[in-house]
């Protein structure tokens, strides 16, 4: 499928350019260590079926073990990736990781008993296996980020709103891959982070979340809503007369998003000048 060439004399180029603060999926860097904890639950799986059935039932429990410990881990680095790209974030509610790692260390500890050579060596393994643990992934952030000094209400708003805004775009991630075409994820990509610039500038000034809030959740909605619906129907038909319209809503949405957030600095700086020029004239009346 041929792709619309956007260079620097294309019709588009005068387009506001997209912020990218972020990754448009935020996946988690180092997401291979996860798949390698998943893959070593079967160290303990595959032996199990060979044994007696107390073995057995050890051996299952200790890959179960790995498989919700690996799980959990790559839920918590999701998470920790979402907390290092936003300015203002409240810690994760469940710290994943060092459940992980905890989880580890249990079903190092079980394994240990399966050879059935006391308690000691069984405590030695989960220590290890947690610590190892621990030092593969690192923990969970532990304190809210950028909230000192501001209105906790206002921020608590504000997340809310930018976490009711990033669902919106994962799921037209999710359903643009239905499409079954890279260049209409590489452009859903272009809008997120586009989107994601919005968000940066009002975790930034949280005074704006009102003016923006349907940016945030109705606009988004709606371009969730026509994404779902227009994967479906261009994965069977292929129109490209959709394709083209679809297209042009996304370029529509990125530019209203654009200059929403440009809107938003230039505000912030005019405020910032006000406020200085009042400290001006206060100190030129007090001498």
């Amino acid at each position: 499928m041929a792709e619309r060439f956007g260079g620097r004399y294309s019709p588009q180029a005068n387009r506001p350019p997209a912020q990218a603060p972020a990754p448009a999926d935020l996946r988690p860097k180092g997401g291979w260590r996860a798949s390698i904890l998943f893959l070593s639950a079967f160290l303990f799986l595959f032996p199990a079926f060979g044994d007696g059935p107390r073995e057995m039932l050890m051996g299952l429990a200790a890959g179960g073990l790995l498989i919700l410990s690996a799980w959990l881990t790559r839920e918590g680095m999701r998470a920790e990736a979402a907390y290092d790209a936003r300015r203002i974030a409240r810690r994760p509610a469940l710290p994943r990781k060092l459940l992980g790692a905890a989880l580890t260390g249990a079903a190092l500890a079980v394994g240990g008993l399966i050879a059935d050579h006391g308690i000691v060596y069984p405590l030695l393994f989960a220590l290890v296996g947690a610590g190892l643990h621990l030092g593969a992934f690192g923990p969970d952030p532990m304190a809210d980020k950028g909230m000192e000094g501001i209105d906790a209400f206002q921020t608590g708003r504000v997340a809310r709103a930018v976490e009711e805004g990033e669902a919106h775009l994962a799921a037209m991630r999710d359903a643009i891959l239905r499409a079954g075409d890279r260049g209409l994820e590489r452009r859903v990509d272009q809008f997120a982070a586009t989107a994601r610039g919005l968000f940066r500038t009002i975790e930034s000034d949280p005074g704006d979340l009102t003016a923006a809030r349907k940016y945030l959740s109705v606009y988004l909605m709606g371009a969730r809503d026509a994404t779902v619906k227009f994967a479906d129907h261009y994965a069977r038909s292929r129109d490209a007369a959709a394709r083209a319209d679809y297209e042009s809503l996304l370029a529509d949405l990125e530019t209203t998003f654009a200059e929403k957030s440009k809107t938003f600095l230039t505000n912030s700086r005019t405020d910032l000048d006000v406020e200085i020029a009042v400290l001006r004239d206060r100190l030129k009346l007090d001498h």
